[in-house]
């Protein structure tokens, strides 16, 4: 019998706070790195950008020699391990499709991602935020974004967790898009109040860097996002990416698991 992935979603209210890459950047790291099965199931109707970015990541493998070597010789390392899949879905139809992929892949999945749309006045949302195992809300040293995402968590804790029928066993916030390699007192003012609302926070911060938009180029510099290959090791020193994968690992328990 199927082993049962576990459901997460970097999600939040806020356009522009990040969970699109933070989902391929875990996902990829997780999976190509690390050894974990996962798989995305992008709900963000109509743009579903990371199912476009998969279509543009195995259209410049097939016409750049320079990515169609990288992928040979990654795909041959990792003994025919194939590519995650990606499900281009939407709020109505999300958890069926994770359950479809399931059951046609020969594989345990660990994790399955969900892209989400912010829109809380949207039932199918509710309903498939109901169905996810653990939240991540990525979070940003701005008003704005501070009080947009704080909302968007007390609607989920009060709204759909305090009903006793959903399946979400823990939301964090997660410190994204911070400028400089430290945190300054702003954040120290911000995490009181956090604390104050008694929201978990991992850890680990992502900084502000451009490197997060570094997808594959016809210059081949080194890759950072993409759904084929995990961050390239010179990228991945600073960005934390590395330190946000096990500690998530450690909070879905599943260290050691791969």
């Amino acid at each position: 019998m199927k082993e049962e992935p576990i459901y997460v979603a970097f999600s939040t209210q806020k356009g522009g706070a990040g969970k699109t890459t933070l989902t391929v950047l875990a996902a990829s790291y997780l999976h190509y790195e690390l050894g974990y099965n996962v798989a995305i199931i992008d709900c963000d109707f109509p743009q579903h950008s990371i199912h476009s970015m998969r279509k543009r990541d195995f259209k410049m493998l097939e016409d750049d020699e320079f990515y169609k070597g990288m992928a040979y010789e990654q795909f041959t390392r990792l003994e025919g391990r194939k590519a995650y899949p990606i499900v281009e879905s939407d709020t109505s139809r999300a958890i069926a499709d994770a359950e479809r992929i399931v059951e046609d892949y020969d594989m345990d999945f660990d994790i399955i991602f969900f892209d989400l749309p912010g829109t809380m006045n949207n039932r199918d949302l509710i309903l498939t935020l109901a169905h996810m195992d653990f939240l991540i809300a990525p979070i940003a040293a701005s008003r704005v974004v501070m009080e947009s995402t704080l909302d968007y968590m007390i609607s989920v804790r009060d709204n759909i967790i305090a009903t006793g029928k959903s399946n979400i066993k823990a939301m964090y916030l997660l410190w994204n898009l911070v400028d400089g390699r430290e945190k300054t007192e702003l954040y120290e003012v911000y995490e009181g109040v956090i604390k104050e609302l008694d929201f978990p926070l991992l850890k680990t911060f992502l900084p502000n860097a451009v490197r997060f938009r570094r997808e594959q180029n016809i210059e081949h510099k080194p890759l950072f996002l993409s759904t084929l290959f995990p961050p390239d090791k010179s990228l991945l020193k600073g960005s934390n990416v590395d330190t946000l994968a096990d500690e998530l690992l450690e909070v879905l328990n599943l260290t050691g698991h791969e």
